[in-house]
Parts: structure tokens; C-alpha cells; sequence
């Protein structure tokens, strides 16, 4: 396909398409209406000769010929938006940098590793929730960075890893004193009588550590569902019951002997976290930076 006599509007709408994986989603980035950016694609494909998106219940997904045309033209439109970009604010002040991810992570990590940057005057703009609904609204124009907790699908996010972490499976003391060498012997059944505290009643983080260390599926149901793996950390050093939690997360539970591992495998879960950016080209000096000293502390985590 011939890039260079299609129309430069088209192409621009284009790429928010591409990246956004939906013409709603273009539009917010535009400023554009929905009906809009489909009568512009609508015309890019009439002059291309080719369709280049699928279009689905929700959303869009592109066609090989729109993977090649967005190769082609993604790095000279983002070059060019940053030559013809919005001037400084007023005072030198950068906009405040949107980050988003589990709130666990944020709150234990990312944060405490970005104090310095907001001593310097870089401000921040915070938001928590699933990996999921934050990389549609990064899309969308949401979000500058999110920390998710798998990568992105397809390639229209630059995403790199982050940090790896390990998951434990772990109990106060008095029930680690019931369970742990029976565990040893008898296996996991052993801890269906204990109860199970957990982040959702699909045991999302329990059901991945049972398949990779005990080759089986999990099937005892939750006593306790939080929302927050901190509340699932307190409830279990209170004696509640047992869980599974990334090691960085009760580091120091584990050193005082408030936590005890119940089952410690020569090879544990691991998951990679991302750091995802926002598509196109950063407007805002400080999204850079934030995102260097991100991956600097990652390696730490």
C-alpha cells in the first residue's frame, strides 16, 4: 500500500484506531465523534482498497494490512505530533503525570520509589484498579503509564517487564503448626480445612499456585473475598485462615514470624509485571522520567 498518497487527517485517525482497538476509543484520543472517525475510515479504506479493521460486538481488531500501514507510518505521525505538539504550560509546570495499576503495588512500591521525583515538582495523578479495564483506558487517553500485571495483547502498546514476583502460600503460626507437615505428606487436601482467604471469588492467584506446584486444580471455595491483597495480608495474620500472596507483599510478616510459608517449592510462581505506555508520543517531560526511575527500582522489587 501506498502510504504517501493517502490523506495525512486519515492516517492520524487511523493510528488512534490502531492503538486504541476501537473507533469510540479514537475518537476521545481526537476530540473526534464515533460517527466521525467511521466515515474517515470508511474513506481511508476506499482510497486503500483494502479493509483494515474487523470490526467486532466491541471494538475493532486490524487486518495484516493495517498492522503493515501502522509499521509504516506510527514513528514519522508520532514525530510529528511532538514537533507540532501543545507549548510548555504556563510557568515551565508539566501536567500532572496519570498512573494506574493494583493498588497493592502502587501503594507498597511504586509510590515509595517515586517520592523523589514528586520532592522535585513532578506530579502525580494515581489511579487503582484490574490490568484489564486500565489498558482500555490507557487507550483511551486515560492513563499516561500502568503497571499490569500481564502483557498487553497485540502490538499496538509499547510495553517492557517490570519486575518478576513470587508467590507464596502462607498462614499464621497456630495454623501452620496444624497443616504444615501434614501438608508435606499428605498434600493440599490437607488445607481444605482450613479456610481460604482470598483477593475474588475465582481465586485467581490461589488457582495459578496450585496448578504450577501441585500439578492439580484448586477446589475448596473462599471463606473471606478482599478486593485488596493488603486486607487478604491483614486478615491472615490475624489468624483468619490461609492465602496466597506475592513474597514482596509480607516480606516483613515473613521475617518476624508473623506469616510462615506453608510450602516452600525449589520452584515457586512467578509473574512478570509491565510497565505499558500510553500510544504515541509522551507531550509531558516528566511521563519519561517517571517511567525511567520505574524501571530502575523495578529490578529491586
Amino acid at each position: 500500500m501506498d502510504s504517501t498518497s493517502l490523506d495525512l487527517n486519515l492516517l492520524r485517525t487511523f493510528l488512534a484506531v490502531y492503538r486504541s482497538g476501537s473507533f469510540t476509543g479514537a475518537g476521545r484520543l481526537l476530540g473526534l465523534s464515533q460517527p466521525t472517525v467511521t466515515t474517515q475510515m470508511r474513506a481511508l479504506e476506499r482510497q486503500a482498497g483494502r479493509e483494515l479493521f474487523e470490526r467486532l460486538p466491541r471494538g475493532v481488531v486490524p487486518t495484516a494490512v493495517a498492522d503493515e500501514l501502522a509499521a509504516r507510518v506510527a514513528a514519522p505521525l508520532d514525530e510529528l505530533a511532538t514537533v507540532a505538539g501543545p507549548a510548555p504550560a504556563a510557568g515551565g509546570r508539566s501536567d500532572p503525570v496519570h498512573l494506574a495499576g493494583p493498588a497493592e503495588l502502587l501503594c507498597t512500591r511504586a509510590l515509595p520509589a517515586l517520592a523523589p521525583l514528586v520532592a522535585e515538582g513532578v506530579r502525580l495523578r494515581v489511579a487503582t484498579g484490574l490490568t484489564d479495564p486500565l489498558l482500555d483506558e490507557l487507550r483511551a487517553g486515560r492513563h499516561d503509564l500502568v503497571i499490569a500485571t500481564s502483557r498487553p495483547r497485540g502490538r499496538a502498546l509499547n510495553a517492557v517487564p517490570l519486575a518478576d514476583e513470587e508467590f507464596v502460600l502462607v498462614a499464621a503460626p497456630l495454623w501452620a503448626r496444624r497443616v504444615k507437615e501434614r501438608l508435606a505428606v499428605e498434600g493440599p487436601a490437607v488445607l481444605h480445612s482450613v479456610p481460604l482467604i482470598t483477593y475474588a471469588e475465582d481465586l485467581p492467584i490461589a488457582r495459578r499456585y496450585w496448578r504450577h506446584t501441585f500439578g492439580r486444580r484448586l477446589s475448596c471455595p473462599a471463606a473471606v473475598t478482599v478486593p485488596d491483597l493488603r486486607g487478604v495480608l491483614s486478615a491472615v495474620v490475624a489468624g483468619a485462615g490461609f492465602t496466597v500472596l506475592p513474597r514482596y507483599l509480607c516480606l516483613d510478616q515473613l521475617a518476624s514470624g508473623a506469616l510462615v510459608p506453608l510450602h516452600e517449592p525449589e520452584d515457586p510462581p512467578i509473574n512478570t509485571g509491565f510497565l505499558v505506555q500510553r500510544p504515541g508520543p509522551a507531550e509531558n517531560p516528566d511521563v519519561p522520567r517517571v517511567r525511567a526511575l520505574l524501571l530502575r527500582a523495578g529490578r529491586s522489587w
